[in-house]
């Protein structure tokens, strides 16, 4: 070892010997501060604007992204000293919405699997999980159906956001192609991948394409059969010990899951924040333009116009809809009470944090 790498060496040691003091005493208030916030541990708004600040004051040479990510880990394992938040989410093990979870609450947490989108509600409303991350839209499949009816429905709150880059992989046993017989995977994957199979697999209409429950069980069934493969992430792979035969198949290099948090607090304002709600009208000429006119009215930015069969009759009709700022902001707080007055139906379903 040269004199010099020893010293380079020395001085990281010196730096994490600064950085593991500094950490600890972080914990240690982090911790003063849990004792006062009466059993509310997550505070997405307060968490929003430390990552924020963070990132301002970010010099490099490590990203943005690296950061937020390193603080989020940090700021997950002070919340466990309280007790370790319980998450639910769309699994099996291995899946997208997994990744979510860890990307919005670091590691430190006790995630929960369900088996389905209603399952994750159902733990979150009955106290089983204190939030849940569910997908509600696709950049290139658009929106989940089932999220958005159940939110509809539910008492919950959206107290949060998620956008996760989707990179999609073939994985299988063994790397050569031409002994895949049968792929496995989510209806949604292969519609964001048709593109690729086509080029790549010229036998593609003598393999069978066979739909699963999600990802991650794409993954298992290919472990057991070596003439089979799986379209599903990095993770999955890992989880049950596949090799990747290709990576980033998406035909959409932007691919991009938006996920939801949902729970049971109102979130206060962050300073830059989503609002979402969901709204109807009667059906009679100028009803929607007579529905949004206040948005205008009021500066209010509108991000996401989706409509929903409401179930209350035929060919009647929801409309889910994301706004920029917090129902607390007095523009949008007056444009809100104009369409309250105006529409048959309007549930606010949340304000929180943008991604």
């Amino acid at each position: 070892m040269t004199e010099q790498l020893k010293q380079l060496r020395d001085r990281i040691d010196s730096i994490d010997s600064e950085l593991l003091k500094l950490i600890n005493m972080r914990a240690e208030l982090a911790q003063q501060i849990g004792h006062q916030k009466n059993g509310v541990t997550y505070r997405p708004e307060r968490e929003s604007q430390v990552l924020a600040r963070l990132q301002q004051l970010n010099p490099g040479p490590l990203t943005n992204e690296h950061i937020t990510q390193l603080f989020i880990e940090i700021i997950s394992a002070c919340r466990a000293m309280e007790e370790p938040l319980s998450i639910a989410y769309l699994g099996p093990q291995g899946t997208f919405s997994e990744e979510a979870v860890t990307k919005r609450f670091g590691s430190t947490v006790a995630a929960l699997a369900c088996n389905s989108i209603d399952d994750v509600f159902r733990k979150v409303e009955s106290g089983t999980a204190s939030y849940g991350v569910v997908p509600v839209e696709n950049s290139t499949e658009g929106a989940v159906g089932r999220t958005m009816d159940l939110l509809l429905q539910t008492s919950l709150t959206v107290c949060g956001e998620i956008e996760l880059p989707v990179h999609q992989c073939l994985i299988a046993q063994q790397t050569d192609l031409t002994v895949i017989q049968k792929i496995y995977s989510h209806p949604q994957s292969f519609a964001q991948c048709l593109g690729w199979l086509n080029k790549h697999l010229p036998n593609l209409q003598a393999i069978a394409r066979i739909d699963t429950a999600s990802n991650a069980d794409a993954a298992r069934i290919a472990a057991a059969d070596k003439n089979a493969a799986a379209i599903a992430g990095r993770k999955a792979a890992d989880v049950f010990g596949l090799k990747i035969c290709a990576k980033n198949i998406e035909d959409d290099p932007n691919n991009t899951t938006r996920f939801l948090v949902i729970g049971t607090q109102q979130v206060s304002a962050s300073g830059k924040d989503k609002t979402s709600i969901v709204t109807s009208t009667s059906n009679r000429p100028g009803a929607i333009h007579e529905l949004l006119a206040p948005f205008a009215r009021y500066q209010v930015s509108m991000n996401r116009l989706e409509s929903r069969p409401s179930r209350r009759g035929l060919w009647e009709y929801v409309f889910f809809i994301d706004i920029e700022g917090h129902q607390q902001d007095e523009n949008v707080a007056k444009a809100l009470e104009e369409i309250r007055n105006k529409a048959t139906f309007l549930k606010i379903l949340g304000s929180y944090p943008s991604a």
